[in-house]
């Protein structure tokens, strides 16, 4: 398997804290990868230093390198191209106030693209992709805020899926949704990735074991195990692993 993301030695601090401590692993192409461990553990940390939306935050400093197809994102890398090639959906559905249209042509005109053939072509191919075109092909230039909140994370991906990414971030992307609407992420999920490396924080250790490859435990900041998702779960390496996935903590 191709490795799409290879960290190494990544500390990060927010200000004195010391949030993730000498991460080293791997992420393979073309597969799922889920984080799971108790909330406040650096899961959601780690995968926002993926793309670098930890720029953001006042006060943060990393150290170590991260390598998308072996290139240091941290070093001389356009952070608009490195985040047009990971893209990120988040917890809670956050369309934007515009036409459903508009949501998904927003990125496209972003990076240039005007025809309206073309943005005709892409809004629709992302619709379809993100399993959603068949529910909204008759009121695309209706408010995208109508939506349900299964559909508005639905038209997340679709927005994510616009810009022609090659890594899908997802920060529990189904917790604010009904069991319905994570039923069907999940299945999206599961064809999304035939086309992109999904990376995927979930608290939902049953979300873990149905849809992804490989898991990775964190806990206060470090990476405790990683590994085949299967394996991780039936033959636990580490006791807090154990402990964590059978309930006894978290």
């Amino acid at each position: 398997m191709a490795e799409k993301f290879k960290i190494s030695n990544l500390d990060l601090y927010y200000g004195d804290f010391h949030a993730l401590k000498n991460i080293n692993m791997s992420i393979a192409s073309n597969e799922i990868t889920a984080f799971i461990g108790p909330s406040g553990c650096g899961k959601s940390t780690f995968l926002k230093s993926l793309n670098r939306m930890n720029d953001l935050v006042e006060g943060c400093k990393i150290t170590g390198s991260v390598l998308l197809d072996g290139e240091d994102i941290y070093n001389g890398m356009d952070v608009n191209i490195l985040r047009k090639r990971v893209g990120m959906v988040f917890q809670k559905p956050n369309p934007f106030p515009m036409s459903i249209y508009d949501n998904i042509a927003y990125g496209p005109r972003t990076h240039g693209i005007r025809s309206k053939a073309k943005l005709d072509e892409i809004v629709e191919k992302s619709l379809r992709d993100a399993a959603i075109w068949d529910e909204v092909k008759d009121r695309l230039k209706k408010s995208a805020l109508g939506m349900s909140g299964g559909q508005q994370q639905r038209l997340c991906i679709a927005r994510a899926l616009a810009v022609n990414p090659e890594v899908i971030l997802m920060d529990e992307p189904t917790s604010a949704l009904d069991p319905i609407s994570t039923s069907k992420i999940e299945d999206l999920v599961i064809e999304l990735k035939k086309q992109y490396t999904i990376i995927m924080v979930t608290h939902n250790m049953q979300q873990a074991v149905r849809v992804s490859d490989k898991t990775v435990f964190f806990l206060l900041g470090e990476v405790i195990e990683s590994g085949e998702t299967e394996r991780l779960f039936s033959v636990p390496q580490d006791k807090r692993t154990e402990d964590y996935i059978t309930g006894r903590f978290g």
